[in-house]
């Protein structure tokens, strides 16, 4: 052959692929995965050789999944004679949780312990009294006619000095509440009582016969 053989040899390669994907899990957890692969290779071969190759890939991903529960404190208590209570709560968000905890003192629980304990000693007066520092009891023994121990004093003179310093009984404020309707109800009566004897007055100084009364003018 005079001329060298030239070959020429093209080879075009060209491929393309998308992909994506979607899952959705019913425990409390989203995640969904979207994304494009494209890729290119050409390949060309004259009086030598090159070689391009071009790859794309884009991924986009978005994970949701359900807090942890914030756990609240357990309460735990020595013995069994005791008068706590444990009060715990907890509060959880998505990304924070806050749970605390802490003991009360049940105080009628308490005086009904140290009134059992001065009741075994023999000081019933002062087992009544640190009874009667509860206003329900307080009322009951008042309604009962035996008035709650107050500096020494028993029965009548009790009463007397509850009466004379009653901002000191503990239902003062049931107290108050209790006498001012008592009064609204009493004055009431007064001036219905006082109508009647003013009517009465007035037939009688008028001579008026009860079934000719229309009342007063």
């Amino acid at each position: 052959m005079r001329n060298p053989l030239i070959i020429i040899l093209l080879l075009l390669l060209t491929s393309a692929a998308y992909a994506g994907s979607t899952q959705t899990n019913t425990s409390g957890s989203n995640t969904a995965i979207e994304g494009g692969y494209t890729s290119t290779a050409t390949t060309t071969y004259q009086s030598g050789s090159s070689s391009n190759s071009t790859t794309t890939n884009n991924s986009t991903s978005n994970v949701r999944s359900a807090p942890p529960s914030a756990g609240a404190p357990s309460y735990n208590s020595m013995t069994q004679d005791v008068c706590a209570v444990g009060v715990s709560a907890g509060v959880q968000t998505f990304g924070l949780g806050v749970s605390g905890g802490k003991h009360t003192i049940d105080k009628n629980c308490e005086r009904l312990k140290l009134a059992r304990i001065l009741n075994d000693f023999g000081m019933k007066v002062a087992a009544v009294a640190i009874l009667c520092q509860d206003e329900r009891v307080f009322e009951s023994m008042i309604q009962a006619g035996t008035p709650c121990p107050i500096d020494g004093k028993i029965g009548k003179e009790a009463e007397a000095l509850w009466s004379k310093y009653d901002h000191e009984r503990p239902d003062y404020k049931t107290y108050v509440k209790r006498m001012d309707d008592r009064q609204k109800i009493d004055e009431e009566e007064a001036k219905l009582k006082a109508e009647k004897e003013a009517a009465a007055k007035y037939k009688e100084e008028n001579f008026i016969k009860p079934e000719d009364w229309q009342g007063p003018r």
